[in-house]
């Protein structure tokens, strides 16, 4: 499998993700520290004169020290990695004018692509029933261009999106003429700063007309459950759903334990791959990380025992020891089967702003209820009656929420949407959380007869709902 055969790895890729949960690897800079490399190590011979300090500055090894690089990707591959990330997380101009390097990036980024590739190829050749895929690695730069990092000027910003596209352009050039099979954009906390990179990679991919898949990171700060630019899981995800990806997920800041709601959340609504990679833990008083390999790969298979993984790896902290261990603790486990779309109706949206809005409530817990297309097309005329067509990005999660967004729709709505008490209890009853549809009952048969309606289609306000009791 080489470079000249994309559409094959990439249907290997996506074959491999049908049949087992696929093993990413683990931190390279958590590795690079174990050489102890001081200013002259990261120098080396080609940057010895180099006016400014470059310590630190882990992707220039690709450069420096590719024996390092390359070493560390075989040690991922032995330890049981399928995908492997090019060290090229911080390879963007923006991120490399920390160091004065801004003019390397194109090499660097061809460098730390041909370095994993070449590891890649090795471990294939020992093993050709076992395909082994690279993925180039894109960070979400160190400037954001949704805040302003000046308290006193809040409508300043450091970068740019047009900057943050020409940064992100010429690494995805880089990355693919060094032969990757995959682009990860990942450590995602400023969604701007992320649409900027998928639309300079859909933007070469036109313009060359290769493509290959593309795979997208999130990172939840704290357990606020919401990036730094403040957006939670779920409106994260509408917030990129145009985009065609292999997958998403979540990594860094967290440790598996602390990710556990907002990867089951983005399970449950993403109908593409779900991939986990979790710091080590919490980082300690000195900035390291103590999870041990057999504690982070329980949390780990819980995750995939309850059918929330497609990809899964470690961030931060993590080890090729890790990796071993979360390996063998997810072989058995089956992969996640995406969620099916739901369909949205954008006709005619009106503005719903006000918290405590009736049709705000209603049309939050209306979204829970588009699960299947003939759903949608009753659901459609019963809010268009109403004026609320809208479709809010927001969840009712908890199961006591949802009931008590059910009773308001039932009894405030029921007589100018008769469909509603339907779609809501068999909606309810059938979701996928043992806690909701217990909450569900509670909508009995009584309470719908109650408000006028019986349960095997005959209303007794001479309502037509159609044949069916309710469950």
């Amino acid at each position: 499998m080489n470079q000249a055969d994309p559409v094959d790895r990439t249907c290997r890729l996506e074959d491999l993700l049908r049949r087992r949960i696929v093993i990413l690897d683990g931190a390279m800079g958590t590795m690079i520290q174990t050489y102890k490399l001081d200013e002259a190590g990261y120098r080396g011979d080609q940057f010895a004169g180099h006016p400014q300090d470059v310590k630190g500055n882990n992707d220039l090894l690709c450069l420096t020290r590719p024996e390092i690089v390359e070493a560390i990707h075989r040690q991922y591959l032995e330890a049981g990695a399928d995908i492997i990330e090019t060290n090229t997380f911080n390879s963007t101009a923006i991120s490399m004018a920390d160091y004065k390097l801004e003019d390397l990036v194109y090499e660097l980024n061809v460098a730390g692509a041909s370095l994993a590739r070449k590891a890649a190829d090795a471990a294939m050749a020992k093993d050709p029933s076992r395909p082994r895929f690279v993925a180039g690695a894109i960070g979400p730069t160190n400037r954001t261009a949704s805040m302003s990092p000046d308290v006193n000027n809040p409508a300043f910003r450091a970068v740019t999106y047009d900057q943050l596209v020409t940064a992100y352009s010429e690494q995805v050039r880089g990355l693919m003429d060094g032969g990757v099979d995959v682009l990860l954009t990942e450590t995602v906390f400023d969604t701007l700063n992320l649409k900027a990179a998928l639309f300079a990679i859909a933007q070469y991919f036109e313009e060359q007309g290769r493509r290959v898949p593309i795979m997208v990171s999130v990172t939840i700060t704290d357990q606020s459950g919401r990036t730094l630019s403040g957006q939670t899981i779920e409106a994260f995800w509408n917030s990129i759903s145009h985009m065609p990806l292999l997958s998403v997920g979540i990594n860094c800041a967290l440790g598996a334990k602390q990710m556990r709601p907002y990867l089951e959340e983005l399970a449950h609504i993403a109908p593409v791959s779900i991939s986990c990679y979790p710091n080590a833990g919490l980082p300690n008083a000195f900035g390291g990380f103590d999870e041990t390999p057999d504690r982070m790969s329980a949390d780990l298979h819980d995750f995939a025992a309850h059918g929330w993984l497609n990809i899964v790896g470690g961030c931060c902290g993590s080890t090729p020891t890790h990796i071993t261990a979360i390996a063998e603790a997810v072989r058995e486990c089956q992969p996640h089967v995406p969620a099916v779309c739901e369909p949205h109706n954008t006709q005619d949206l009106v503005s719903i702003t006000h918290p405590d809005s009736p049709d705000l409530r209603l049309a939050t817990f209306c979204r829970q209820l588009l699960k299947r297309e003939e759903r949608h097309r009753a659901l459609s005329d019963a809010l268009d009656a109403l004026g609320v067509m809208s479709a809010v990005a927001i969840g009712a999660r908890s199961g006591e929420r949802r009931y008590a967004i059910a009773r308001m729709a039932l009894e405030n709505y029921a007589p100018e949407s008769p469909w509603l008490p339907l779609l809501v209890s068999d909606t309810l009853t059938h979701d996928a959380d043992a806690d909701r549809r217990r909450d569900a009952k509670r909508i009995s048969r009584a309470d719908l007869a109650r408000m006028g309606w019986t349960c095997a289609g005959s209303p007794a306000r001479g309502r037509d709902v159609g044949g069916g009791g309710v469950a």
